[in-house]
């Protein structure tokens, strides 16, 4: 038996849609020639207001890190200024997080961020330049499955 030419063709640009738009989502924000140039007034904290992250559990297995600016959009790239404060927190009852930027933190003590729905952790924004991020979440008596990750990204202004 013979596929239809028709067929195969349309199978082919559905798998190369797929492909490119899998590619799309994986773009990230620190890649690009001049990241700084993304930072706007809508996700960008200036110090002159508290600024927050706040770490969440979604889906299955997805964790969303969403920036306390009106119109910021959750695992989207934040900006603040350095010797800004940030505090990274969970609005999820019951919520315990990690947030991590790995060896070359931006933030004042470089440490791990680990904390809670009880227990925001702020740091201060010391280093500039464009950082990706890790963030774990896991809901406090969950069982197997009831951690998740996501990935995001911060860029430290001048």
């Amino acid at each position: 038996m013979s596929i239809p030419r028709v067929l195969l063709f349309s199978l082919m640009v559905m798998v190369l849609t797929v492909i490119a738009g899998a590619q799309a989502k994986s773009k990230y924000f620190c890649a690009e020639p001049n990241p700084q140039s993304l930072c706007t007034a809508d996700n960008t904290c200036t110090g002159n207001t508290p600024c927050t992250v706040d770490i969440k559990r979604q889906g299955m297995s997805g964790v969303v890190a969403t920036p306390g600016l009106p119109k910021a959009k959750a695992n989207s790239l934040f900006c603040v200024k350095q010797g800004s404060a940030v505090t990274f927190q969970s609005s999820s009852k019951g919520t315990g997080f990690i947030v991590d930027f790995g060896p070359s933190s931006p933030f004042e003590p470089p440490d791990t961020i680990v904390g809670g729905s009880k227990k925001p952790v702020t740091v201060v924004a010391k280093r500039t330049g464009c950082f990706k991020y890790s963030a774990g979440a896991c809901v406090s008596g969950s069982t197997y499955g009831m951690c998740g990750s996501g990935t995001a990204e911060a860029m430290v202004l001048p």
